[in-house]
């Protein structure tokens, strides 16, 4: 090892991705310690520090490099010793030069206060915080201030973050590329409207609210107005994500949703007042969309107050199948509830979709409507490699026996459905046409009855769902 250059030792070192590993080499010899110091960009630690500012010193002082750091409390408790706080991240900020990106994860003791000392990382270009109690807008609005570079931000469970100053002024930077906005009680899909002129390059979006502390946030005429009249350039974006979100006309996300002309990922979850009209509008200048994953509320969860008709209807799978030549991975799921809905989305608009675009993937969940005569119809479907059913009580032992007349499909996924026994599976045993199949839950078949049926077998069986 002597013999050999720093460059080449620096090369076997960063194929060594597992820190257990890189810390067993780095005790082999002196030099390789000092070099593996010196290469060591990243670093996750939590609960193992104590005491934890001391213990940061040290790690700060071996790892003079570093650029990408994590810190999780999760699963902590107070006989592992106290929390990294604010002074930890004055550690940080005056040891790590380098520092790129930063994770903060269950840190109940780092407040605003700390978060203003990182206002002086320069090269600072991410930060994530999930479940931060005590920071607020303000530690948010002073890190950014500093941090000029910020390109990714997420916040999830941030309760305290009910100022949206800083979202202004993040917006008056445009740079940032990736923003997350997750179960962050005080932030409204209104607030959003605070980008700006941000938008213009933003390429993902995911925004989630708390299902358990849902409220209809208020829109006064003037935020509606200001949604209706401002131009939201969405060229750049690439994937967008909403979860829980309401979306009617002139409100909000629904000006953005008919504006993603480069979108190629789109996950709409338990989102109300989508409408057929919205997903037409999207499809027709988003055909370089490859991915959609729609879970619909059911009917009794839709507001009464509405008068429009909100359910999505085959139409919207009828515009995606004339529009978007390239989508490949489709998932479409129906809210758990005493009354799946039968009047959405129907099986010959599926597979109408299916027959139109080069679907690799499908997932169905809780889509009564698919059954064998779905299962006989996939056996044209010549880019189907991933199939997974889901709750779909209507499919029998008749339809999965088809999955051996599938040209491509090399993964299946069954889970909690009623319908199927081992004998749908025996003509795939020994055929060797599946590389993974996986069930669960499903109560007519046996750990036995899986056995063979593909390469690779998983199978687990936990029935109290039912009950």
């Amino acid at each position: 090892m002597d013999d050999l250059p720093d460059q080449l030792v620096w090369d076997i070192l960063s194929r060594v991705k597992k820190n257990v590993d890189r810390n067993s080499a780095s005790l082999a010899c002196k030099r390789i310690y000092k070099l593996d110091n010196e290469q060591r960009q990243c670093m996750r630690v939590g609960c193992g520090l104590d005491p934890a500012n001391q213990a940061l010193t040290l790690l700060c002082n071996r790892f003079p490099n570093l650029e990408k750091v994590e810190i999780t409390y999760a699963g902590w408790m107070s006989k592992l010793g106290k929390q990294l706080d604010d002074q930890g991240l004055v550690i940080l900020a005056n040891n790590c030069p380098s520092l790129t990106a930063l994770t903060l994860s269950y840190c109940t003791f780092i407040t605003d206060l700390g978060l203003r000392h990182l206002a002086s990382c320069s090269k600072l270009s991410a930060l994530k915080l999930n479940f931060t109690p005590r920071i607020t807008g303000c530690g948010i609005l002073s890190l950014v201030v500093g941090c000029k570079n910020l390109t990714i931000l997420h916040l999830i469970r941030c309760l305290n973050v009910t100022s949206v100053e800083w979202l202004e002024y993040i917006g008056k930077l445009e740079t940032l590329e990736d923003l997350s906005i997750k179960n962050c009680r005080a932030l409204g899909e209104g607030d959003l409207i605070k980008l700006g002129s941000s938008w213009r390059k933003l390429k993902r979006l995911q925004f989630e609210v708390d299902a358990n502390y849902r409220y209809m946030k208020v829109y006064d005429r003037l935020a509606v107005d200001r949604w209706q009249k401002q131009w939201i350039p969405c060229e750049s974006m690439l994937e967008l994500s909403l979860v829980n979100c309401i979306i009617s006309p002139g409100r909000g996300l629904a000006c953005v949703l008919g504006k993603c002309k480069n979108l190629e990922k789109l996950h709409l979850d338990m989102c109300v007042g989508v409408r057929d009209s919205d997903i037409i509008g999207l499809a027709k200048i988003s055909s370089k969309l490859r991915s959609i994953s729609v879970r619909v509320p059911s009917d009794f969860s839709l507001p009464l107050l509405m008068n429009n008709p909100l359910r999505l209807t085959d139409e919207s799978l009828r515009a995606l199948a004339q529009n978007c030549p390239m989508l490949e991975s489709v998932r479409i799921s129906f809210s758990d509830g005493e009354f799946p809905s039968f009047s959405s989305f129907t099986q010959n608009g599926i597979l109408n979709l299916i027959q139109m675009c080069p679907i690799r993937e499908l997932a169905l969940d809780h889509v009564y409507s698919f059954n064998d005569i779905g299962m006989e119809a996939l056996c044209s479907a010549h880019y189907l490699e991933t199939l997974e059913l889901v709750r779909c009580q209507e499919i029998s032992d008749e339809g999965l026996q088809l999955v051996g007349q599938f040209p491509r499909l090399c993964t299946l996924r069954l889970k909690r459905c009623l319908g199927v026994t081992d004998a749908g599976l025996y003509p795939l045993a020994g055929t060797d046409k599946l590389d993974f199949l996986a069930v669960e839950d499903c109560p007519q078949i046996s750990e036995r009855g899986v056995q063979g049926a593909a390469r690779s077998v998983s199978f687990r069986q936990d029935l109290s769902w039912m009950y």
